[in-house]
Order: structure tokens, then sequence, then C-alpha cells
């Protein structure tokens, strides 16, 4: 919506009124949060989300220097978003403080952040504003008009669209490795590794996994960059491009691990959930159905590409020996059906178990039993072959009509039945892992 002039002149005249009010009731310094927006359009989803990124940046570093802030208003209208923060704190501080921030990054550049004393002074900055396109002094090219609106609005948005970017990829990355860390975490698991023992495995362990998780956030987050790239693309040309990233992880997870593969099923599956995040609008990444959906998108060509043209004979995959024989399409199957196990199964147990009262670690460990319960694991099937795959998933499901979320002793008993039998239900792991993340996306947006 385009703001008139009389319009910018009343907002500017009824935030001096209510900065004066507030310095008169708690008689300390106030921040004044404003955009620096060149043009007649102040507010837009862009603008608002680098008034955000901004506003938590500043909260965030007030709290690192112990200043209390004794009152918050924020005021969002179309002729721009505005925050007013009284703080206890010396008001050359605060300045020297919010400086910093309008000068650290190029997003910094569009923070307009006036400090007032108590007096009702504001302070001025210590060294004058550069211009954005040309790194001139700011007023300067102002007063003479030197570039068009049209160019400081082009460059604002690329500045907008660059942080937001880099925000979103770090913020998915940073949530990815977390399902991951957490995954390892939740204990007891049975004949996987946690923090208790290694399960049915000789050769990982509960550090080997943190190395492992470690060395992948860059791949998530140019899993989440390539989808940003291609969202106006066929979604099924996302996941091509993801494709050689993805051996380039695998690469990355055995250097950490000294060539033990801990998450080569969650490398190409989260890889793909990221993907998916790139390619959607952020108010949507709290729908699992919504994210799902698109990784379903991606990948509904993978068994016609994978498995289709498969014919036996040597040097196929444990997960191509089980399609030929079985037509068990493993992890491929569930990716291009998207996850229907983690949307029906994984996310509703974690989350039921957390609505009675459970920790996250005990709503997801019988998050993974019924996981387990309803899921073809191929990796069980591969180490104890199919109908000790399926008698054990047909016990577990018994076992949750009794106990829906089984205590210690039974988990740990479920455990040394698990490694007696050299079961390992690494599928199931991963799918825990996309449903963490999942819950992860819908409790902190």
């Amino acid at each position: 919506m385009i703001v008139s002039l009389p319009e910018m002149l009343d907002a500017r005249e009824r935030r001096a009124l209510r900065q004066q009010v507030l310095l008169r009731d708690y008689g300390s310094p106030l921040i004044s949060f404003t955009m620096n927006i060149a043009g007649p359009i102040k507010d837009t989803p862009l603008i608002r989300r680098g008034f955000q990124i901004g506003l938590r940046d500043l909260e965030q570093l007030l709290a690192v220097e112990g200043a209390r802030c004794l009152h918050k208003e924020v005021i969002r209208e179309h002729t721009g978003c505005e925050a007013i923060l009284v703080v206890d704190r010396d008001a050359a501080a605060l300045k020297a403080l919010t400086e910093s921030l309008e000068n650290a990054t190029p997003l910094g550049r569009l923070f307009d952040m006036d400090v007032l004393t108590p007096s009702g002074e504001k302070l001025s900055r210590g060294e004058p504003r550069r211009c954005l396109l040309c790194g001139a002094v700011a007023q300067g090219c102002a007063r003479s008009r030197t570039h068009s609106v049209l160019e400081l609005q082009e460059k604002t948005n690329r500045i907008l669209e660059q942080a937001i970017l880099e925000e979103d990829m770090g913020y998915v990355s940073r949530l990815a490795q977390q399902a991951l860390l957490y995954e390892v975490a939740v204990t007891p698991k049975p004949g996987l590794v946690d923090r208790k023992n290694n399960g049915s495995h000789g050769d990982m362990d509960f550090f080997t996994f943190q190395r492992s998780a470690l060395a992948l956030g860059p791949y998530f987050e140019t899993c989440f960059r390539i989808g940003f790239e291609t969202r106006a693309d066929a979604p099924e040309d996302t996941f091509q491009r993801l494709r050689f990233p993805g051996k380039l992880a695998e690469g990355k997870m055995r250097g950490a691990t000294g060539n033990v593969n801990t998450h080569k099923g969650a490398i190409f599956s989260l890889g793909i959930l990221c993907g998916a995040l790139g390619r959607l609008d952020r108010e949507d990444w709290k729908r699992a159905e919504a994210v799902l959906s698109q990784c379903a998108q991606m990948t509904k060509k993978l068994l016609q590409e994978d498995l289709g043209a498969l014919r036996p004979g040597p040097g196929e995959t444990v997960g191509q020996q089980l399609y030929l024989r079985y037509g068990i399409t493993g992890v491929r199957g569930q990716a291009a059906a998207g996850f229907p196990e983690v949307l029906h199964i994984g996310l509703p147990k974690l989350e039921a178990g957390i609505a009675q009262g459970l920790s996250l670690n005990d709503a997801a460990c019988g998050a993974l039993l019924a996981l387990i319960a309803h899921t073809v694991d191929t990796n069980m099937i591969s180490r104890g072959g199919i109908d000790l795959q399926q008698e054990t998933a047909r016990q577990i499901g018994l076992l949750l009509e009794q106990m829906p979320f089984p205590d210690e002793e039974t988990l740990d008993a479920l455990n040394d039945s698990f490694v007696e039998k050299n079961l390992s239900p690494g599928g199931c792991a991963d799918l825990l892992a996309i449903t963490l993340l999942l819950h992860f996306l819908k409790e902190k947006l």
C-alpha cells in the first residue's frame, strides 16, 4: 500500500508523542526502531521479516549486555513497522550498541535505531551513514538525489531477500542437525545407538553420531538453498539438483566417522525435507502435511527411475535386492508417498505423548516403537530376514496396545532382545529424525 506524505508525517508525530509519554513515565532512555525504506511503500512481507530479524537481534544483544527492558511496544502499520523499547542502561552505551548493530551486516544498514536520553535528546551517530548504492555519505546522496527511488528499492529488496534466505537457510539447517542429535540421544532405543549403549552396532557409538550430525550442517543449508532457487521449477527438478550434493554429504559423513555409515538414510530423507522447505513459504513450514506433500511431489518419479528398470544380477544394493525379491520399495517408496508413516504414525504418537505430559525423550521412544510396528524397515530385514522383521513388528504392535508408552525397563528388555537377534531399526530411526524435525518446526516458528 502506498503511503502518502501526510500519513508519514502523522505516524512520526504519533511516535514522537508516545516517546515523550514513555520518557516521562519511566525516566530511562529509549530505543526507537524503524526501517529505513526508500519510496512510498513502507510495509511488505520482506520488510516485516527484516524488521523481525532486527528486533530479535536487538533484544538478544540487550540481554547479552545485561540491559533490562522496562517497556516494549511494537506497531505494524502500512506506514511501516515500529518498536519502542525503554531500557535501564546508559543512553550513550545504548547508542554504541545500536550503531554497531546497524553497521554489522548489510541488513543492518536498513535499520534506523534512534536512542533518546531521559530528557528527550536524540543522540547522534559516531559516523555518518553510508549510501546503500555508492558508499558515499547517505545524507549527501539524498540531498542531491543522486540515485532514483527505483534503484534504492531494488537494492533494498536484494538486501532483504539475501538476509532472509541466509536466516531461513541457517535456521532449517540447525533444526535438521538438532533432529539428528536428538534422535541419537533418545534413550533407550531397541537395537540402536543411544546414551546407554551401542545397541546392535559394534562399529559406532553415541559420539560417532554426533560427529556425523555436525558434519552435515552445510549440506542441509545447500539443500534448502537448492529448494529456494528452484521453487519456480518442477518439484522433481529440485530433487535432481539434490542428488549430487547428497553424494558429497555422504563423503563428509564418512570422513567425520572414519568411514562408518551413520546417516546415509538421513542424508537422503532430511535432504529432501530441507529442499522441500526451501520451496515452500515459511507459513507452510508448520503444516506437516504440506511439507511432506512437497517431498512426494519432488520424488514421484524416483521409484521408476531407481527401481523400475532393475533386473536380477550382481551388484545390487540391499534395497534393490529387496525390491526385486519382495517388491519392497524402502525409503524410496516412503519419500515418493510423502513419508506417510511419519505423518500418520510417528508425529501423532510423539505429540500425543507430549500432550500427556511425557518428556520429549519418552514420547519419542513411544513414537519410535509405533514406527517399528507399522513400517517395513529394510535395515531389520537385511539383518534378520523378512519373517523376523514382520514378527517383531507384530509383537511391538501388541505391546503398544497394552502399554502405549512402555517404561524404561520394558524398553531395556526390548533392546536386549534386538541385540541378541542382531536387529537394528535404522530405517525407523531416520523416520524418527524426520518426525522430530517436523515437530520442531511446529513448536519453534
